[in-house]
């Protein structure tokens, strides 16, 4: 990955700069991304976002994330737990999120998933965080996988361990880069 030079002349990640947006993406970028997150919470809406946006841009879910938000209560694993067939029909018709029956449906199957993990292993953290360091997806994917978690893919688990810290994928030069590796 390489870098590009803004206009505050810093040099960040050049994939911040390739939205039409580009303050939102620089932002995200500055802010969010590869930083180390240890809240399951947070963990859990990432995961389900990330799924969202596999065969879309991260631009579209983005722009979309406070819609969200509201659609699946905040992303807390007990409250979409215990969505049913009538929160599926609402979210289809919902226009501020991606209507893809089999994405929503699994991300409420993965709240299922992710209160089981939280019983056995006493944190979504605590689990996802065992798997610190990897290279690529997968083995975390393959392990959700087999735990019966949906849309969990080698591509969207990494893309999920980059944004939430696990590795630090911020390009060489970049002056983000050095923060993120102080904060793992």
């Amino acid at each position: 990955m390489s870098t590009i030079t803004f206009p505050d002349g810093k040099k960040r990640c050049r994939w911040c700069a390739s939205a039409p947006d580009f303050p939102t993406y620089q932002a995200y970028h500055d802010k969010e991304w590869g930083f180390p997150v240890r809240n399951d919470q947070r963990l859990f809406e990432k995961l389900s976002l990330e799924l969202f946006q596999s065969g879309l841009s991260w631009r579209t879910i983005l722009a979309k994330r406070e819609n969200f938000r509201a659609a699946f209560k905040g992303f807390k694993i007990e409250s979409v737990a215990r969505f049913t067939n009538r929160d599926v029909t609402r979210l289809l018709k919902d226009a501020g999120i991606v209507r893809h029956r089999g994405k929503i449906e699994a991300v409420i199957n993965n709240a299922k998933r992710a209160r089981e993990l939280v019983a056995s292993d006493k944190s979504l953290a605590r689990f996802v965080w065992s798997f610190d360091g990897q290279k690529d997806g997968v083995a975390l994917s393959k392990e959700l996988k087999r735990r019966g978690w949906k849309f969990v893919g080698p591509t969207t688990v990494y893309a999920f361990m980059q944004a939430m810290g696990l590795v630090n994928d911020h390009a060489k030069g970049c002056i983000i880069r050095s923060k993120v590796g102080k904060g793992r």
